[in-house]
């Protein structure tokens, strides 16, 4: 960066916050990678291939970020991730979303806890406006994922309540 501060020195762009996901990403590809054992093989090469790129795009953004570094324009500084603090309780309550789906879809299943979630997600990110328009559109969407990859491609997504019952209607 061009900026000088005070001091007369460039001002360094704190990108350890923007290094979070991706390291998630990273290890969360590894995790697929090592579910994806003992599924058929044409799964595996569709899972291995999805994977592959996700890690080579990922070794290239730690490239760019490494250069960065080198060069001076940046530091790992993860101040702004917790900025502006007004968006922490916010940042705080879709983590708590994120984590209460990936435990209930066991026992909820996986149409209830999508509604659930993506009404909850979009309550928290509207600010609680157009509720309506929220929840409609949290029901089909939740819908639409049940029959599409429930009912159509016979997916082995965690059944639940809903799930139960539609499989005894049909």
């Amino acid at each position: 960066m061009n900026d000088e501060t005070g001091s007369g020195k460039p001002e360094k762009k704190p990108i350890g916050g923007e290094l979070v996901i991706p390291v998630a990403a990273f290890f969360f590809t590894l995790y697929y990678f090592w579910t994806i054992i003992d599924v058929p093989w044409t799964a595996q090469v569709s899972a291995f291939f999805v994977g592959s790129v996700l890690i080579v795009l990922l070794i290239l953004f730690g490239y760019r970020c490494y250069g960065q570094i080198r060069r001076g324009e940046a530091s790992l500084n993860i101040g702004p991730l917790f900025e502006p603090r007004d968006y922490i309780p916010k940042r705080l309550a879709l983590l708590g979303l994120t984590l209460g789906f990936i435990f209930f879809v066991e026992f909820l299943g996986f149409t209830i806890t999508v509604f659930i979630f993506l009404s909850g997600t979009m309550l928290l990110l509207s600010n609680g406006q157009r509720k309506g328009l929220i929840i409609s559109l949290a029901a089909i969407l939740s819908l639409a994922g049940w029959a599409l990859f429930i009912w159509a491609f016979n997916t082995r997504f965690p059944a639940g309540p809903f799930e139960n019952f539609m499989k005894g209607l049909l």
